[in-house]
């Protein structure tokens, strides 16, 4: 595998990997991976690091939901410039153009599942080139960023039968 691939495929596993132990699962040396990683940020394949909190571990409120988004488009209007008018929000951790029934699938995040609803409503749907949306309010979260997240009360114990 090549050597920038396998790094990037460690950082993200986990970005806050010591650079000896980068170093080490990728056969690169300290220097080397340090270098790269100013490469790969400079170039802008990596963007940033972000930590992967379970909400529902804290005391703090939290609500996410995912929002189907179509659009209409014209001659001077294209997807890139609905989606930088909307990536714009607060509100909004992601933001992906995709196929199927609808135009883009947006993240958002808030304090409450109003503060979304209000959101959505007032500042997403106006936008002249949103023509429908459908909001689905996270329920529970049992994966993100590729990490599992449990709820700490794993019971390993053997199951018997009679």
């Amino acid at each position: 595998m090549d050597p920038e691939r396998e790094l990037l495929e460690v950082l993200c596993q986990d970005a806050r990997a010591e650079t000896a132990d980068l170093a080490r699962q990728t056969g690169l040396s300290e220097a080397e991976v340090e270098e790269a990683i100013a490469d790969l940020e400079s170039e802008g394949i990596v963007q940033g690091y972000q930590a992967i909190v379970d909400w529902d571990r804290t005391e703090e409120e939290h609500a996410r939901a995912a929002v189907e988004l179509n659009v209409t488009l014209d001659r001077e209007t294209g997807y890139r410039e609905v989606a930088d008018r909307i990536a714009k929000f607060p509100e909004v951790t992601s933001l992906q153009l995709v196929s199927g029934n609808y135009d883009f699938l947006m993240t958002v995040e808030a304090d409450s599942v109003r503060e979304i609803s209000y959101f959505v409503s007032e500042k997403v749907a106006p936008v002249p080139e949103v023509t429908q949306t459908v909001t689905h309010f996270v329920m529970d979260t049992y994966k993100e960023g590729g990490i599992e997240l449990r709820d700490g009360s794993d019971d390993d114990r053997l199951s018997v039968s009679p």
